[in-house]
This record gives structure tokens, C-alpha cells and sequence, in this order.
């Protein structure tokens, strides 16, 4: 009879914790431009819907991960924003980018991208919300944290969703360790532990994050002042140290470097990648089937159209994948001018990436190194040759080849004879398909899912309002106390003082018994 009592209270306990967090109202601002972006915080979003909860989900670009039951609010940028955006973008296609120039395109050029999730906030659209109780706001985080107020005003917790491992900007505002010794920052390649020549690399990059880190802080500290000019509203500094958790795509354990991490930081590398492949569309599936030698599957992201690439390399890339035995699926947007026709390439304008890579007859991607095709293709096994074009993607190209899981080569100087080669040595060469499955197996070997991590982090944030137990005290310190400066300094000034108190007392018993000596060593000569 106890037994049947401690029972019954066991699951009216579980039943209360599931009550206190089933149908929560949570919102999904997911402002990025960048449709790649977008997948990962749509599939956040889609997780948390299938488990039972409200989500509503304000975006500038129309998702392609999608829910039924996601209530989804679109503000598109304005025309000449988008022609800003796509213009930026062809130039990238055209010109060698580094992560320091995509950074400083972001504060000139394309500062669209920011001022336009600024302007989102004020639309009619978007002002709709506030008339909506909400329990949670999870944050797609890309330069926007003016957008933080909008948690504030609502009264509610916030998660920050950002794409890959963490960055210096999520370390600041979870309080998690640099640690630039032996953790190598975005773009930098490295063994393990890494010579005093990466470490001075890594050093180097961290000064430049910190200086980029405040060219922007003055800028979204400006426009977080503009949006809310409430006097009331904290400082957007306040509001950076009451962020509750920050979502990361990333599984460190597989990937490296391993590194600390404080609670408040989840990984969850892979959200995108479903638990069972949707089926392809007919032509695509039919396509697939036949290719008894193998696929090659061709897609440079969401953000590059490859028309924009040079004419020349895209003759190039096409000479060579139409003299392939494998059949080819091309992600390619404008349908009515393709590079060429051959019975071996499909072209089509959109692609679901993941199920593609799924398919067992799929043998390489051709990828632009993105993170999320690239975790794609290492969750399902698939080698790679690598094309990158800007930002953190020839880090990761570098990396997946270091890794060899397949061969980079840089897209402005591709020849078809380095095309060919490249292709030939990941396509026959086993190593390659043996390297990447063992990781896909390392990848998969996680005790929660990432889904599972997304509903149990956000209901745990839930349940507790914000769980600021999670919070590392580092948030709360200033860059003196953090690195015990002040104890140094304080150390020193003992000591100096010290020092100079002993070569006084020195000084003074030598005066009072040297002199002395010295008189009475005289007199006696006398």
C-alpha cells in the first residue's frame, strides 16, 4: 500500500513538471538574412513544436524548415536592401574573402544586414507581439543583441541560438573561458597542443575579436538606444548578463577542440539533420535510384547563387562533372540559363540538403564548406571537396580537410585539371569514406539527442524562469577582476613596499652601527 502511495506520488510529481512546462508561449525571433542560418533556428523551433509547445516565430526570410503548427510572421527587407545584400554577395562570389574582410563588410557595406533587423522591431507586424503573453524568447543570434530589449519588454527569459562552436562574443556573454593556449579561435587550423607559432596566430586573432567586439558594441549599443529610448529600459550591457543559456551547433567531444564549457552553454551540433529522411521529390528520388555508380551532389549554400559565380569556373566545374561516370545534382538557381546540358547533371533551384546526403547512392559533396552542410555531411557519412567563398568557410575547409574527410580547393583558381584530381582522389580513394564514418559514428554517440537537448534545456529555463543558477559568475566580472589584475597589482605594490621598507631599515641600522664602527675603527688608529 506505501509502495502504491510513493508510486502514485512519483507520477503526479512527473505530471506536474510536464504540466508546468507543456504549451509554453515561446517566441523564435530569427532576423538573419542568411537562409542557412535559418534552418538551424526553424529546426530549434520545430523541435519545441513537436514536443507540445507554442512557438511563434518572426523572420525576414521565408524558412524552408517548416512546421504546421509554427505560427510564422515574415518581414521582408526593404527592395533596396535586398539589392545591397545580393550585390555584397556577388562580390564575395568574384573576389578572395577572409573572416577580416567579411567582418569589415559587415560594418561598411553590408551593414544593411544589421540595420534592417534593427527596423524589423518597429514594424507594425512585428509590434503585434507585444500584445501576446510569451514564457520564453530564443534569439537566432547574428550582430543583433539590440534585440535583447525586445525579452525585456515581454518579461521573459532568453536563449540565444548561434550556428557553429562558440565564438569569442557568446564566450562574453555566457562567461565561458578563452582558453587561447590550447582552443583555436574561428579560421585557424591547428594540431594538438599547438606550437608557440598558432598559439601567437591565436593570440593575435583574440586581439582583433576584442577590437571588432568594440567597433560593434558601439554600434548596437547605439541603435539598442535608438529602438528603446525608455527610459526606464536597462543598459544593453545589463541585458547582455541576463542572457539564461546560449544553444551552439556544435559537438565538441567529435569535432575538437575540446575545451570547457560552463552549464549555460549547450551543444547542439546536428539540430538540423532529421531523425529519419523525408522522402525526396519524385524526380530527385527517381534521379538518385538509377545512379547505380554513385551521386555527386553540388550545392555553394544559401547565400551565394552560382550564377554568380566566373562564367569561366563554372564552365570549368561543369567540363568536368559531365565527363563523370557518377550522376550529378546541381543546386542551381536560375533554371532557364544553366551551365550546359549533359544526361548526367540535374539541375534544380532548390535542394533538401540533408535528405540528399541521406541517400546511400550519394558518394560526394561538393560543398562551399558552410557549417551546416558540412555537419550534414559528416553526420551521414559523405566525403567532401571543398569550395569555399567567405567568412568562417575556408576555416572549415581547412579543417574538414586536415580532419580527411576530402580535399579544399579555392574556388577563384580551380582549373579542370585540379577539379578532376580532386574529385578522383575522394571519389576512389577508401580513406576517405573510412575517415568520415568513423566520425559519423563518434558524431551520433551522444547521451541526448539534439533535439532532445533543445526540449529539455528549454523546458529546464522554463521551469526555473530563467535558471540564473546556471550563470557563471565570470558574467557579473569586470576584465580587472576577471584576471585577478587587481590581485596582481596589490601583489606588487607588497612587494615594492616591501623592498623599499627592507633598504630602509637597512639603510638606518647601517647608519646607526656601520657609522659607529667606522668612529671607533678611527680613534683607534689615532
Amino acid at each position: 500500500m506505501i509502495k502504491m502511495i510513493g508510486v502514485r506520488c512519483v507520477l503526479l510529481l512527473l505530471l506536474g513538471v510536464v504540466a508546468s512546462t507543456q504549451g509554453a508561449n515561446i517566441l523564435g525571433l530569427f532576423s538573419s538574412h542568411s537562409p542557412s542560418h535559418l534552418i538551424i533556428h526553424m529546426s530549434v523551433a520545430k523541435a519545441l513544436v513537436e514536443a507540445g509547445h507554442n512557438v511563434t516565430v518572426v523572420s525576414m526570410v521565408k524558412p524552408k524548415v517548416m512546421h504546421k503548427d509554427i505560427h510564422l510572421i515574415v518581414v521582408p527587407m526593404k527592395e533596396e536592401q535586398e539589392r545591397i545584400m545580393e550585390s555584397q554577395m556577388t562580390e564575395m562570389a568574384v573576389q578572395k574573402s577572409s573572416l577580416v574582410s567579411t567582418m569589415h563588410r559587415l560594418l561598411t557595406s553590408m551593414d544593411v544586414m544589421i540595420n534592417a533587423q534593427a527596423e524589423l522591431l518597429s514594424d507594425p507586424r512585428f509590434q503585434r507581439i507585444y500584445e501576446t503573453k510569451f514564457d520564453l524568447m530564443i534569439m537566432g543570434y547574428f550582430i543583433n543583441d539590440f534585440q535583447l530589449g525586445v525579452a525585456h519588454k515581454l518579461k521573459v527569459p532568453v536563449i540565444i541560438d548561434w550556428m557553429s562552436a562558440p565564438v569569442p562574443s557568446i564566450d562574453s556573454y555566457t562567461g565561458n573561458p578563452a582558453e587561447l593556449s590550447y582552443v583555436p579561435l574561428m579560421g585557424t587550423v591547428a594540431t594538438h597542443p599547438m606550437g608557440i607559432l598558432k598559439r601567437a596566430e591565436n593570440v593575435v586573432k583574440s586581439l582583433f575579436f576584442d577590437f571588432i567586439f568594440v567597433v560593434f558594441d558601439y554600434k548596437i549599443t547605439r541603435i539598442y538606444n535608438d529602438v528603446f529610448p525608455e527610459q526606464e529600459m536597462p543598459s544593453l550591457k545589463e541585458l547582455r548578463k541576463n542572457i539564461s543559456m546560449a544553444f551552439v551547433g556544435c559537438h565538441l567531444i567529435s569535432e575538437g577542440p575540446i575545451r570547457p564549457l560552463v552549464p549555460a552553454i549547450i551543444e547542439i551540433g546536428g539540430i538540423q539533420v532529421k531523425d529519419k529522411p523525408d522522402p525526396l521529390p519524385k524526380d530527385i528520388d527517381q534521379f538518385l535510384s538509377k545512379s547505380q555508380k554513385g551521386a555527386v551532389f553540388l550545392s555553394l549554400g544559401s547565400n551565394i547563387k552560382s550564377s554568380t559565380v566566373k562564367p569561366e569556373i563554372v564552365q570549368s566545374i561543369f567540363k568536368v562533372l559531365s565527363g563523370l561516370k557518377e550522376n550529378v545534382i546541381w543546386k542551381w538557381e536560375d533554371l532557364e540559363n544553366t551551365p550546359g546540358n549533359s544526361s548526367n547533371i540535374l539541375y534544380k533551384n532548390w535542394l533538401p540538403q540533408d535528405d540528399i546526403l541521406a541517400h546511400p547512392n550519394t558518394k560526394l559533396f561538393i560543398t562551399h564548406a558552410g557549417k551546416g552542410g558540412i555537419t550534414e555531411a559528416q553526420y551521414h557519412g559523405v566525403p567532401m571537396v571543398a569550395l569555399p567563398i567567405f567568412g568562417d568557410q575556408h576555416g572549415n575547409a581547412a579543417l574538414m580537410e586536415k580532419s580527411g574527410y576530402g580535399v579544399a580547393l579555392d574556388l577563384l583558381s580551380i582549373t579542370e585539371d585540379s577539379l578532376k584530381d580532386a574529385l578522383k582522389k575522394v571519389l576512389e580513394d577508401p580513406k576517405y569514406r573510412r575517415a568520415i564514418g568513423q566520425f559519423s559514428s563518434l558524431y551520433r554517440d551522444r547521451p541526448l539527442t539534439a533535439k532532445q537537448s533543445v526540449v529539455f534545456w528549454t523546458e529546464y529555463i522554463l521551469r526555473h524562469h530563467g535558471a540564473p543558477n546556471l550563470q557563471s559568475p565570470a558574467v557579473h566580472m569586470n576584465f580587472i577582476q576577471l584576471n585577478n589584475l587587481d590581485i596582481y597589482v596589490l601583489i606588487l605594490t607588497i612587494l615594492v613596499l616591501f623592498v623599499l621598507l627592507t633598504r630602509l631599515v637597512a639603510k638606518i641600522v647601517w647608519n646607526k652601527f656601520g657609522g659607529k664602527a667606522k668612529i671607533s675603527n678611527t680613534k683607534k688608529l689615532q
